[in-house]
């Protein structure tokens, strides 16, 4: 059984039972005293909760008693989710002034002659079988336990997590810089001189990809060659994908400043329908006479042959182009390489200490807390050297200074789990179990995609607000913005690495170990479906498609529990259409559905019985014309992703209907958009427009629930009035050619509550909107791209007093700043690319510009990361 989240699950059911909408509710349709009687059996339930989960493993019937009140659980949150979709059925009749006539032909399950028998006889069911449960559970001796006592909630921390503080490891990156330096090395198989393959090997959280990426951005490595290329090469050796990857990342170093980020995402998507024969030619025409630098990162393959294949394509670069593979084992290590291996051993236990004192205190402070640092170093002892359990762990432990905390890390029986070879697991679930149980939940979900995936925040928080696992107790907060502290919770805890943040989107991985552990704990209730894939446990709840969908029905299990069903490989989505309608039959309380890069060009108006649906997801079916206007009675449905639906004509009749909708993403050949459907939509906050081709202007009247508004290649839009969005924190714009900044924004408002702002592809914009100005006292980030015609940063500039990033990238005949930039205190991330006289004038310690900037936390000048500059003019939705 996976890991259970029972206590959040009855604790949300509590919370809405207690609630005066479902006491009025349940009086009107005669079923209180059910839900009264479920309400006080569920209480008492919930207080064993905890003892149970610690007792589990001794008493195996306890799997068994708590996976039945899981089921009830859940179908009570069914039940309470049907009573909330009659409330939003009523509001949409009372708002339509329609004819009870056509109510009933629209909502015909909201018919009460109908309802209230059907609903009395499913609560008085779920009421015995919950009152026969918890009486079976008294034979197992459960007391009630304070859940403060099991998890304690603790305070919000953001340690400095650095890469490139690499403890332990400098006479490794020395010798590997080292060997880089050398213009000839001797080849172990053919005595070719002219490129040199350097293996680091090591168990998996020995650090090998931190090593690699610490040589890979030293600024000696850099003078070094001409070119530099990072594939993440994984499980499998896909030729065509490697390829690819060493392609665009090629594309991204050789970015000269005419070119822009979008620019090179396109090439990128692009290049992805290319042949074998023609990528090849492409990849050797970018490394031909070139000094190279390749990193082939998390290496598996042990077939010789597509090694030697690779390797040959690559031959035509300069004499002294060199490879740095990173894998885990010895035998492929020493297939591939031309020099003696790097073995990363385990940390000696005085640098096993030191990265532990530096991830489980402030600096300094454990000067303070001795008897901490010494069970600190019983804890680091048992991490056999390892720097991910070590980071890991204390992360886990940082300002938290309880004695019985660390003593309860040190002292668990976890660590006495039987484990296969190189296995840290034990150390990563302790740190899994020092968390609270929500982030816990949300944690497992990393289980339903790919290792090495590409995560941003805003899928996973959106997958995590559709299930209900995040929880609104402040009215000023969003359930978007709880899930995404959620993410920097994670990253404090070192469960997600490589964190780069863009102000309204973050971008982050889960590293191996980590993932291992997301899967260890997950198990049968989450289902990673591929083609060798035969059997899925009934009680699966999570479906994931990472290879072509099987067309075996019968495959999938009947269980009408399942909540999520998704495609989060790029490029791979549902072909049948039949599929669809069983998933549809079968799984009618699906919460999330995510069928991106799906081929059909239909949808049935089935799609209707998925009333329970909160999200889904179309993007990229480039097939599809029209969408049913059954898809409008989806009253819980709260984002619809419509972006990349190029052959779409118009959007959905009635989209007014969907009360709920938090976020809109729009494709369509429409020129002029019904307001009056937008009008109604009054809890929309995110509407974004990708490749709205015919699309001239927007609404005239006010929207004030927007906060984000994203345009993305509307090539006819001519205006953007900014006044009918006064609560807008984040505005992005790309590739939007005829797009007038200045027109109708001659007197907006007052002031401006804008948080974000990203301008990419004003060629003819010399000068900055005047109107960010107003902006002055919220703004945290601002990123300009490709204004070829900007040659000077406005004064304004300088009084955005909050900014916290700014990047400038691709803008060639910007000068220089008009004032100091010291008055921006609040700025910690400046970066410049592609803008010549401006990145000569900024270069540490010599540019004229330097000492305005040599304050800022981190500075890019000249260049960024290829992850930065990849995602930096990436479309986030």
């Amino acid at each position: 059984m996976a890991e259970s989240f029972l206590f959040d699950i009855a604790s949300s059911l509590l919370g809405k039972l207690a609630s005066y909408a479902y006491e009025e509710v349940s009086r009107a349709y005669g079923v209180y005293e059910d839900l009264q009687g479920f309400k006080d059996t569920l209480s008492i339930v919930s207080g064993v909760l905890f003892d149970a989960e610690e007792k589990k493993n001794q008493h195996h019937a306890l799997h068994e008693w708590l996976r039945q009140i899981q089921n009830i659980c859940f179908e009570a949150e069914d039940v309470m989710d049907e009573f909330e979709l009659l409330d939003k059925q009523k509001k949409v009749q009372k708002a339509s002034g329609s004819t009870r006539v056509k109510v009933r032909h629209f909502f015909s399950s909201s018919n009460s002659v109908i309802f209230r028998p059907r609903m009395a006889e499913q609560i008085k069911g779920i009421r015995a079988r919950l009152d026969k449960v918890a009486a079976d559970g008294v034979r197992f001796g459960l007391t009630s336990v304070d859940p403060g006592h099991f998890v304690q909630q603790r305070e919000m921390t953001y340690p400095d997590i650095d890469a490139s503080s690499v403890i332990g490891r400098e006479d490794d990156k020395d010798e590997i810089i080292h060997l880089l330096m050398q213009t000839h090395l001797h080849s172990n198989y053919d005595g070719d001189r002219s490129m040199t393959v350097i293996p680091i090997v090591g168990i998996g959280g020995s650090g090998k990809t931190t090593l690699a990426k610490s040589v890979f951005n030293d600024k000696r490595v850099d003078q070094l060659f001409e070119l530099k290329m990072w594939v993440c090469v994984s499980n499998d050796f896909d030729m065509k994908k490697i390829i690819i990857q060493m392609i665009n990342s090629a594309a991204v170093s050789f970015l000269t400043s005419s070119s822009t980020p979008s620019s090179c995402l396109a090439h990128q998507e692009n290049i992805n329908n290319l042949d074998i024969v023609q990528l090849v030619s492409r990849l050797r025409l970018k490394v031909l006479g070139q000094k190279f630098l390749v990193v082939l990162d998390d290496v598996w393959n042990d077939d010789r042959a597509k090694w030697l294949e690779l390797k040959d394509l690559i031959k035509v670069g300069a004499p002294g182009s060199k490879i740095i593979v990173t894998t885990r084992s010895n035998s492929i290590a020493k297939m591939m390489g031309d020099v003696p291996l790097c073995v990363l051993e385990g940390l000696c236990p005085e640098d096993c200490l030191s990265l532990f004192v530096k991830w489980a205190f402030k600096e300094g402070e454990e000067k303070q807390y001795p008897n901490l640092v010494e069970i600190g170093n019983e804890i680091v002892k048992k991490c056999q050297g390892i720097p991910l359990a070590v980071r890991t762990l204390a992360s886990s432990l940082f300002s938290n200074f309880d004695i019985s905390k660390w003593e309860y890390v040190r002292d668990s029986e976890m660590w006495n789990l039987e484990q296969k070879q190189d296995d840290i697991l034990p150390a990563l679930k302790l740190s899994y179990d020092q968390m609270p149980s929500c982030l816990r939940h949300c944690f497992t979900y990393f289980s339903l995609y790919p290792k090495d995936y590409n995560f941003n925040s805003y899928e996973m928080c959106s997958h995590w607000v559709a299930l209900g696992l995040v929880h609104c107790h402040n009215e000023s907060e969003t359930l978007e913005s709880i899930a995404r502290k959620c993410i920097d919770e994670l990253q404090s805890r070192s469960f997600i690495m490589d964190v780069i943040d863009l102000g309204f989107i973050c971008h982050f991985k889960v590293h191996d170990l980590i993932y291992d552990l997301a899967l260890y704990i997950a198990r049968e209730d989450f289902a990673v479906v591929e083609s060798h894939t035969r059997n899925i446990s009934q009680h699966v709840k999570h479906l994931s498609f990472v290879e072509n969908e099987s067309d075996d029905h019968a495959l999938f299990p009947n269980s009408r529990s399942v909540r999520s069903i998704l495609f989060p490989t790029m490029g791979l989505g549902l072909e049948s259409e039949s599929v669809l309608d069983t998933w549809v039959t079968r799984y009618k309380y699906l919460r999330y559905l995510n069928l991106s890069d799906s081929s059909f060009e239909t949808m049935s108006n089935s799609i209707s019985k998925l009333e329970h649906l909160r999200f889904l997801d179309l993007s990229r079916n480039d097939k599809i014309r029209t969408l049913p206007n059954s898809i409008c009675k989806l009253l819980h449905l709260q984002v619809l992703i419509l972006s990349g639906c190029t052959m779409l004509e118009n959007l959905p009749k009635g989209l007014g209907k969907l009360i709920s909708l938090r976020h809109l993403t729009i494709t369509t050949k429409q020129s002029v958009l019904p307001l009056g459907e937008f009008e109604n939509l009054i809890h929309l906050q995110i509407l974004s427009f990708h490749f709205c081709d015919n699309l001239k202007f927007l609404f005239r009247t006010k929207l004030p629930s927007i906060r984000e508004l994203y345009f993305e290649s509307c090539g006819c839009l001519e205006s953007l009035p900014l006044n009918i969005f006064p609560k807008l924190q984040t505005l992005y714009i790309n590739n939007c050619d005829k797009l007038n900044l200045l027109l109708n924004n001659e007197c907006p408002e007052q002031t401006l509550r804008m948080k974000h702002l990203y301008l990419i592809g004003f060629s003819t914009l010399v000068t900055l909107p005047g109107w960010i100005a107003c902006a002055m006292d919220t703004l945290e980030t601002l990123v300009i791209s490709n204004l070829s015609g900007l040659k000077m940063l406005p004064v304004f500039l300088t009084t955005m007093t909050r900014l916290k990033r700014l990047y400038i990238t691709n803008c060639s005949q910007l000068l220089g700043f008009t004032s100091d930039m010291r008055h921006l205190t609040a700025l910690e991330d400046f970066r410049i690319k592609g803008c010549p006289v401006l990145c000569s004038r900024c270069q540490p310690l010599y540019g004229e510009y330097w000492p305005m900037i040599s304050h800022i936390k981190s500075t890019f000048i000249g260049k960024v990361t290829i992850e930065e500059e990849e995602l930096l003019g990436g479309y986030p939705f």
